[in-house]
Formats: C-alpha cells, sequence, structure tokens
C-alpha cells in the first residue's frame, strides 16, 4: 500500500515537471522591437520616398527570390543552384510601378558602421542575377550630406533603360550645329589604317 502511494506521488511529480517544460517551449519570449529599421536605413528610406516622389513605390528588405524567377527549360541542376544561392540573399530597398507592382530598380545600401560593416562587398552573383533579369542594381554608399538631387541623379542614372522605353528620352543624342560642335575628348593614339601600304 506504501509502495502504491508513493509511486502515484512520483508519477504527480513527473507530470508537473513534464507540464512545466512542455509550457516552457510553446511559450512565446518576444517583445517588440523599438524600431523597425536602424536611424540610417529610416534616413535613407525617407530620402528614397522623396527622391522617387509618387512615380514608385519603395518596397524594403525584400528576398531576391521574391524579385527573380527561374526561366522555364532551365536545367534542373543548374536550376537548383542558382536558388540554393539565391535564398538567404536580401535587398534592402526595390523599386516597383505603382500601377502594376513590377520590380524598376533594386538599391542596396552600403556603410562602415559596425564591426563587419552591411554590404561593404559587391555581391556577384545578386548584381548578376538582377542584370540577367534586366532589373538594374544600385549600391549607394551611406554618407552625411547627401541632398535628396544626389540621389535622384543616381535612381535616374539607373534608369536610362526604362526612361527610353517609355518615350522619356531620344534614343540617340540630337542632332546639333556642325560649326558649334566641339568634341569633348581628343583620340589618345592615332588610329592605324585598314589599308595596306604600298611597298
Amino acid at each position: 500500500m506504501e509502495f502504491a502511494i508513493v509511486l502515484v506521488m512520483i508519477l504527480i511529480v513527473v507530470a508537473i515537471v513534464a507540464i512545466k517544460f512542455s509550457e516552457d517551449e510553446v511559450s512565446f519570449p518576444f517583445m517588440r522591437k523599438t524600431q523597425l529599421f536602424s536611424p540610417v536605413e529610416h534616413q535613407f528610406l525617407d530620402m528614397i520616398e522623396r527622391a522617387v516622389g509618387n512615380e514608385f513605390r519603395v518596397m524594403c528588405r525584400v528576398r531576391l527570390t521574391d524579385v527573380l524567377s527561374l526561366r522555364r527549360n532551365t536545367n534542373k541542376k543548374m536550376a537548383k543552384s542558382a536558388l540554393i544561392k539565391a535564398t538567404g540573399k536580401q535587398l534592402d530597398y526595390v523599386l516597383v510601378s505603382k500601377t502594376d507592382m513590377t520590380p524598376v530598380l533594386a538599391l542596396d545600401l552600403v556603410h562602415n558602421m559596425g564591426p563587419e560593416g552591411h554590404k561593404t562587398k559587391r555581391d556577384f552573383f545578386v548584381t548578376g542575377a538582377l542584370d540577367s533579369a534586366g532589373i538594374p542594381h544600385a549600391r549607394i554608399k551611406a554618407r552625411h550630406g547627401y541632398k535628396i538631387e544626389d540621389i535622384r541623379a543616381c535612381i535616374e542614372a539607373k534608369l536610362v533603360p526604362l526612361r527610353r522605353q517609355q518615350g522619356k528620352l531620344p534614343l540617340a543624342p540630337e542632332p546639333t550645329n556642325s560649326s558649334l560642335f566641339t568634341p569633348s575628348k581628343r583620340p589618345t593614339r592615332p588610329v592605324r589604317s585598314s589599308r595596306q601600304v604600298a611597298a
């Protein structure tokens, strides 16, 4: 009889301990962050939004795989390798069309703050993947003193193909009066003639 009571007591203790451990495993040890972006990221986001105005939406922290998809008929081995490399890659900001949410430009913020910095080394896989998909990629170094015009000029320099497609830029330079035209750069070496010299 005493053995049965001791056994029941042990089972109760084991059950209480098991319940306590299971509660710890399913508890949610989280708290709200004080801010979603670092001060540098927030300031840069504000500058981008002011630079692009109402033309584009600015999306933040976008996964590379959200912007790109594999081409049809891609070799399975190559596709798997590319997806493995793309997984975990993230773009700081992506400009998308307001009408259909098409990605237009990827922007990465580069800064040396902190022990390892942020995207200080160019990721050639990201740049190559975006380039193959026809999405321009701009890397802008964080520094004090940027003006909205500086950011706008950098963005517009990357959007030249899109502007030509929209008909907002001429396909070729406008013809100028030949008497007023002076080349800005002279040849640095003589140009060899393609004709053979007579012996």
